[in-house]
């Protein structure tokens, strides 16, 4: 009798420190589960644009095939890398207008986009073609008249656009800032680039071209609701033909797809404290 009592004392000591073990256990489970928190994102950046906002310029690729040309060193991409506590989402993609925008990069913006950058209009205009009809043409003349036609274009087609691709970007992300970006001119008027090349003639239309285009940017930014950001005069003393570092690649005809871009410096030291002064 006295060995079945001890033996049940034994069976019920087992089971109530199996008990103790498992709330332990459980216990310990939920301290754990405490000590490592999912963080969440402090916000979502989303970078929507044309080629001045991806890697032509740059030389350095995610992968040189792509036709969207990609790379790490723009100016979307260092800002994510500034803020890595944001969630990043890049949409630009070279070549685009505001109508492939609109397609094509807006719908991979979500509501709970907190930033969101913009820049798009060149190619609405056709600035690529007005670039290579100045460095073909002879005659200063037809640089000229084709700049003239590129303006026109952009106070009458595009600010029509525009206001439509931003309406779909802000109806895509209601709460977010958005930033427009502009761009810079080309050129140092006047300045160390000598005889050959293009004329001052032409240089300075193709700044004005770039003059009338951010003048409509940042006028329907402001109908929108929406941030400008200038990038002239941080540009200007380091455009083509300046005396300082350049921040903008000038023409090069084994590498045409390089030409008239910001390069490496003009994203990290033009662009990109421009946005984060915007930012934070």
């Amino acid at each position: 009798m006295r060995s079945l009592r001890n033996r049940k004392r034994l069976a019920s000591l087992s089971l109530t420190l199996a008990t103790l073990c498992l709330a332990a256990t459980a216990t310990s489970g939920a301290y754990a589960a405490d000590a490592e928190p999912t963080t969440a994102a402090a916000g979502t950046y989303v970078a929507l644009g044309d080629s001045y906002a991806v890697g032509p310029g740059t030389r350095v690729y995610d992968n040189p095939d792509d036709p969207c040309r990609r790379g790490p060193l723009t100016y979307p991409r260092l800002w994510a890398q500034q803020h890595p506590s944001y969630a990043f989402v890049e949409a630009s993609c070279s070549g685009a207008t505001t109508a492939e925008l609109t397609s094509r990069q807006v719908p991979q913006l979500t509501a709970d986009a907190t930033l969101v950058t913009v820049q798009v209009g060149g190619n609405d205009v056709g600035f690529v073609e007005v670039l290579k009809n100045c460095i073909l043409t002879i005659d200063d003349k037809d640089c000229v008249a084709g700049v003239e036609a590129a303006k026109a274009a952009a106070t009458s087609n595009l600010p029509s656009a525009l206001a439509s691709t931003y309406a779909s970007v802000r109806a895509k992300a209601p709460t977010a800032k958005v930033v427009v970006v502009g761009y810079p001119r080309l050129y140092t008027i006047g300045g160390s680039c000598g005889i050959l090349g293009l004329s001052d003639t032409e240089r300075t239309a193709l700044n004005s071209a770039a003059d009338t285009l951010d003048s409509v940017l940042a006028e329907q930014a402001t109908k929108a609701g929406f941030t400008f950001l200038d990038p002239r005069a941080a540009f200007d003393p380091h455009t083509i033909c300046s005396r300082g570092e350049t921040w903008v690649t000038s023409l090069e005809w084994s590498k045409i797809n390089e030409s008239y871009h910001p390069n490496q410096a003009g994203h990290r030291d033009g662009y990109l404290p421009l946005l984060t002064a915007l930012t934070g």
